[in-house]
């Protein structure tokens, strides 16, 4: 089942109009959701970034679009899906009325949410190698759409055929200032000694709902040092551990780069805290 503006129709039955904007011109946004148990994790956090986002592309807010509204219908489809026990990844996705060309005929919106299941229900961390690279075919613009989870995502999709073609599991994305911003689905977290670096917002970088959580729980561990800095290439090799994170699968530490290897022992400690803050409902 998927949620087409608030109407629960079966997956095979749900249409979009061939004159949707999201597909037309990449006139759309989307949420990335993860859900434990019936408990919609990072709940406020993904609600105001939606928000926000809006307001820049300039759509406008119905009035219903409350949290309580758009948490009860994400909830609605996880019980439609009988999946109320399960883990399970949404994608609430809003775009504007079809209507115009490049000038929208109308800033009002339309939202589709779908659902697909998780095999785990807490955050792991995998001991299989994990190996990227740098993509430099294109780079992202150090400016504030780059930081939006719109449509407009052909960067990482020309990277993640680059990786597939080349034998990575994943590219980390460069902005026009040559420097590195994240990886193709998630953010980028840099370890070397007691410092923790992760590109500033103004660098390009999306601003992620997992991210958000480690920076408030660094904040809270006085044996690191957090930094909000621009990473250059060469600090890669450099760096005692280099991490990926996203809300769906959590932390994922790069073993690989070039020919340096790294270790996750800072990455574990920080998933498990991450998991008991999940637990606690935090």
């Amino acid at each position: 089942m998927v949620n087409i503006n608030g109407n629960l129709l079966e997956d095979h039955k749900a249409v979009l109009a061939i004159d949707n904007r999201g597909y037309a011109y990449g006139d759309a946004l989307f949420e990335t959701i993860r859900v434990n148990s019936g408990t919609i994790l990072f709940w406020e956090d993904h609600y105001f970034r939606l928000m926000a986002s809006m307001r820049i592309l300039r759509m406008q807010i119905p009035m219903s679009f409350t949290p309580e509204f758009l948490e009860k219908e994400i909830i609605d489809l996880v019980t439609a899906n009988e999946l109320t026990n399960s883990s399970v990844r949404i994608k609430l996705m809003v775009n504007r009325v079809s209507g115009g060309l490049y000038t929208p005929a109308s800033s009002d919106i339309e939202y589709n949410i779908l659902i697909s299941e998780l095999k785990s229900s807490f955050y792991t961390i995998s001991d299989q190698k994990y190996e990227v690279t740098l993509f430099k075919d294109h780079y992202v613009n150090t400016d504030i759409l780059s930081t939006l989870k719109s449509t407009n995502k052909l960067v990482n999709v020309l990277g993640g055929i680059f990786a597939k073609e080349n034998g990575f599991d994943n590219c980390l994305l460069i902005n026009s200032d040559k420097m590195i911003i994240e990886a193709l689905n998630g953010n980028l977290f840099l370890v070397k000694g007691n410092t923790i670096k992760t590109p500033p917002i103004a660098d390009g970088c999306l601003k992620g709902i997992l991210r958000t959580q480690l920076l408030r729980i660094l904040e809270k561990l006085p044996e690191y040092q957090m930094e909000e800095a621009s990473i250059s290439p060469f600090e890669l090799q450099k760096a005692d551990e280099l991490f990926i994170t996203n809300v769906i699968t959590g932390i994922v530490p790069i073993t690989k780069f070039r020919k340096k290897e790294y270790t996750a022992k800072t990455s574990k400690r920080l998933l498990g805290i991450l998991n008991a803050k999940v637990r606690l409902g935090d």
